[in-house]
């Protein structure tokens, strides 16, 4: 019975140019009544989405390693008082806006698609309904399209995705809870 009534804690990395939108994610998080534990990490482009993650630093790492490491690893991450190995790693999902300044929602996605993040799950937003678009984030990899503004029912998608990312992570972990849950 333990394991049922405890939360399960995830972190969310939300990328969004628009201050209003993250305002409304984040109030539709904090309103709504999951039966998860939600952390979420705001970053306004996907620029800066790439630098929480460690992806920035990947082409420089081969120029001079030893400079990166010791200049960088407290400043990647400026909205995390902790290391990226603590904190960035813990990653369970990411939701970006689709049209931004730079880089676009689309771009970023290729390039997770395209990393060590490549099976943390993606969900693209976008307050245009364009039918191509949403076929190419999806076929990009994404998990999810959703239309802003956003609804507390996509929110219950997004938690459908945050525990289908725990059995696909920890499929060990969960089969031992289960066992424990009904011997």
């Amino acid at each position: 019975m333990e394991a049922k009534s405890e939360k399960q804690h995830f972190h969310v990395l939300a990328v969004d140019d628009s201050l209003i939108d993250r305002k409304v994610l984040e109030r539709l998080i904090s309103v709504s009544s999951m039966t998860i534990s939600l952390a979420v990490t705001f970053v306004d482009s996907g620029e800066k989405a790439l630098e929480y993650l460690g992806l920035q630093l990947h082409h420089h790492h081969h120029l001079d390693n030893n400079n990166i490491n010791a200049a960088s690893t407290d400043s990647t991450i400026l909205s995390s008082p902790q290391s990226s190995k603590q904190e960035g790693m813990k990653v369970n999902l990411i939701m970006t806006d689709y049209c931004m300044p730079g880089m676009s929602g689309y771009d970023l996605l290729k390039r997770l698609k395209g990393s060590s993040w490549k099976d943390v799950p993606v969900m693209v937003m976008s307050s245009e309904n364009v039918p191509s678009r949403i076929s190419m984030c999806l076929e990009g990899g994404a998990e999810e399209f959703l239309l802003k503004p956003l609804q507390l029912s996509d929110l219950k998608k997004l938690q459908g995705h945050l525990l289908k990312s725990l059995d696909d992570h920890s499929c060990d972990q969960q089969q031992q809870q289960d066992k424990s849950y009904y011997s």
